[in-house]
């Protein structure tokens, strides 16, 4: 069960543990503490309800990084990436629970299968996609047993075999900890609708979300179960609509001179759907909509989160607004300027939605 209600807004911003992004270069030690510790905390100031730690088959462990956060900072909840198979459900559920118990139920836990093979393989895992999400499908369903199960479990499955599983440790939450949940492929729609308690999807084009909507929907309805719906952008604000696009214009150069800069040529062919979908979009065009600019997403062959919602705060409000009124009720926005974007959300975006929301249901109410 998550912490909040099916209608209540949730914004969930981004935290790595030094500066960089498409446009900046990585530069010193792997793990930046003072860095890390501002960007939390700029988060949390800024009134955001978690932060997303990701997972890289190269990066820092998340879980650990998480850890740090939260002894930075006093509210913030947080959603840790977790690549489901590489840790024992059993002792993976048993380090959420712990982490939840310490942090005072502040724990969330993104489930990922992984969709580029060459980086599993990185870690050793050579399995096909859709055995990853059978194997995911065990992951959840033997995890969710140890959060809320009083009495010892076996469970036996294609992937995992376990004889009197049981924890004495267990989430704050009765119901365990909440699962954010990913994926576009019809195996992970499947697993979507089994096990998320919010499926998350990358900024698509209006038609493109709401056909999604209705595949998770459609997947969640036999199981009894409606997901909240959750989506990823990178705004970029200006003051005025002229400034926000000359800026997003800035960035998509600054984009290209870094990958020139690293040798880079033109991005591979994406492995995962959810790449596939954002790619399909700005094939459209680089404008979709009323705000939505797809031109970084295909400069890097949409690798990870890449599109941008563009304009002034009130009008990239209003943009999100329109997602709101298909369902979605989580946002994860981060920005090319890690730490001077999430303080310019923090004071400017995410009021400006929240005002506008409220508006928009005292006329519904007036009506």
């Amino acid at each position: 069960m998550s912490l909040i209600g099916p209608e209540a807004i949730e914004f969930i911003g981004f935290a790595a543990p030094r500066y960089q992004s498409e446009t900046h270069a990585a530069e010193g030690p792997a793990i930046d503490r003072e860095y890390l510790r501002l960007l939390a905390q700029a988060h949390e100031w800024g009134g955001f309800d978690r932060i997303l730690v990701a997972f890289y088959a190269t990066e820092p462990d998340a879980l650990l990084l998480s850890g740090y956060i939260a002894s930075m900072t006093e509210r913030i909840g947080l959603m840790i990436a977790h690549r489901t198979g590489f840790t024992a459900p059993t002792v993976a559920a048993r380090q959420f629970a712990t982490l939840d118990q310490l942090t005072g139920g502040r724990v969330a836990i993104h489930a990922i299968s992984g969709g580029d093979d060459r980086e599993l393989a990185q870690d050793g895992d050579h399995l096909t996609k859709d055995e990853r999400y059978a194997r995911t499908d065990e992951f959840l369903t033997i995890a969710r047993q140890v959060w809320t199960s009083a009495q010892p479990f076996d469970f036996a499955g294609t992937h995992y075999r376990i004889a009197g599983g049981f924890s004495e440790v267990k989430p704050v939450r009765r119901g365990g900890i909440p699962v954010y949940f990913g994926g576009a492929s019809p195996a992970a729609i499947a697993v979507a609708g089994r096990h998320a308690d919010t499926y998350a999807l990358w900024g698509e084009s209006l038609d493109q979300v709401r056909e999604a909507i209705a595949r998770v929907r459609a997947a969640a309805a036999p199981h009894g179960r409606a997901p909240r719906l959750s989506l990823s952008f990178r705004p970029i604000l200006g003051d005025t609509e002229e400034q926000a696009w000359a800026r997003a214009e800035e960035t998509l150069a600054r984009t290209r001179a870094l990958r020139a800069a690293r040798g880079l040529g033109p991005a591979a062919t994406p492995q995962n759907e959810g790449s596939r979908r954002l790619l399909a979009a700005s094939a459209k065009g680089s404008r979709l909509d009323r705000r939505l600019y797809t031109a970084i997403a295909a400069e890097t062959g949409a690798a990870g989160n890449s599109t941008a919602l563009v304009g002034t705060p009130e009008q990239v409000a209003e943009a999100l607004l329109d997602y709101h009124a298909l369902g979605v009720r989580t946002f994860l926005i981060r920005g090319f300027d890690p730490l001077e974007d999430a303080i310019r959300y923090g004071r400017e975006l995410l009021p400006t939605f929240r005002t506008l929301l409220a508006r928009r249901g005292d006329e519904a109410d007036a009506a």
